[in-house]
């Protein structure tokens, strides 16, 4: 699973994996780190904690441009095929750009300008 806490535009977590266990703990562990940017492989956990507001960090530059490399290896070693994982995902919650997008009050078309249902 992987994880942030940069969500465009509400900054809510928003978190994506293959099964429920894996998520929960990665939500967990970016609520006690205050806010970051986590993945979890199944047996590896690491996070690039972001101590102001969830959004920014008070490492130095070079100590945060790495973590955040080991971080998206993490997400491709897992299978990512993805350039940017995290920042594809951050862009995930953004309800402005298309296509379909998710929020804390659901799956929402952007193209339609509503929520999309999830059961039929």
């Amino acid at each position: 699973a992987i994880g942030s806490s940069v969500a465009h535009d509400s900054h809510n977590l928003i978190v994506a994996g293959v099964d429920d266990e894996s998520i929960a703990l990665v939500i967990n562990e970016l609520i006690k780190s205050g806010g970051g940017i986590a993945a979890y492989d199944g047996e590896n956990l690491d996070l690039l904690p972001l101590a102001v507001g969830g959004l920014m960090s008070n490492e130095r530059g070079e100590y945060v441009a790495a973590k955040y490399q080991e971080l998206n290896q993490l997400a491709k070693n897992m299978g990512s095929s993805l350039k940017a994982p995290f920042m594809t995902l951050s862009f995930l919650s953004l309800l402005v750009i298309p296509e379909l997008k998710l929020s804390d009050k659901g799956l929402f078309d952007v193209n339609k300008f509503d929520f999309v249902p999830l059961f039929v």
